[in-house]
């Protein structure tokens, strides 16, 4: 279980540091309630259903993240991969346009 929880987590922090710009509109109170429901969660699917049981509820996750980057972003004119225009991205979220 601790396993489990340590590479969720160490996958979370990497997911923060770097993609972090995609998402500024999220505060720090609010990114750390998120990671401590997602270890929360993990720890719970690994003491029942052990490391098998990550792994699934890790790729089911992941479906609609996919979904999202690879087909709805792009239906929406905006590149999945590095929310290019900015301005279309910030659009689709709801906020103010960038700074720029």
């Amino acid at each position: 279980m601790l396993l489990d929880v340590g590479a969720m987590a160490l996958f979370l922090i990497i997911g923060n540091v770097v993609w972090r710009h995609f998402d500024p509109m999220l505060t720090l109170g609010r990114r750390i309630v998120k990671i401590l429901l997602i270890l929360t969660i993990t720890a719970a699917v690994s003491h029942y259903f052990g490391h098998k049981g990550v792994a699934i509820a890790f790729g089911v996750a992941l479906l609609p993240i996919i979904y999202i980057h690879g087909i709805w972003l792009p239906r929406h004119g905006v590149n999945g991969w590095t929310g290019e225009p900015r301005e279309k991205y910030y659009a689709l979220r709801g906020w103010p346009p960038p700074k720029h």
